[in-house]
């Protein structure tokens, strides 16, 4: 597992069964899955950053979305532009799939990743609901 997936879990305090983690890396290489990522590399080539996005079809155009579901930088990695470039990488594959949106959630205490937002999309205003409903 990529050093960046356990910052991740760890920067939101989220906790992953293995079972999880396998699945999402094993969508992840999966060309028959519609389950994007990709990898930053510092100089020393060590991973840094990853982003993970997926396109669904909407009721509102007729080009996919596409949710970037997770970006993170390790915090010795941030200031570099790695963030910025991981998600000019989800514009571009995005277009490429003839996508109408990228769009993302971020926690409203993130500012330091909002920062970096506010530079690269416009803030929609909406608010999310979630229920949770048992599977994972």
């Amino acid at each position: 597992m990529a050093p960046p997936w356990k910052g991740y879990l760890a920067f939101y305090k989220a906790s992953i069964s293995d079972e999880g983690t396998q699945s999402t890396w094993r969508r992840l290489v999966d060309v028959d899955e519609p389950v994007y990522g990709a990898l930053a590399f510092n100089a020393a080539n060590a991973a840094v950053g990853l982003v993970h996005s997926l396109p669904h079809r909407s009721t509102w155009t007729t080009g996919d979305y596409c949710y970037l579901q997770g970006l993170f930088v390790a915090e010795d990695g941030r200031g570099f532009g790695d963030g910025c470039r991981l998600i000019e990488h989800v514009y571009q594959e995005a277009g490429r799939m003839n996508c109408s949106r990228v769009y993302w959630l971020t926690h409203e205490t993130n500012q330091t990743a909002m920062l970096l937002y506010d530079k690269v999309a416009d803030r929609s205003g909406f608010v999310q609901y979630r229920k949770m409903l048992g599977s994972t």
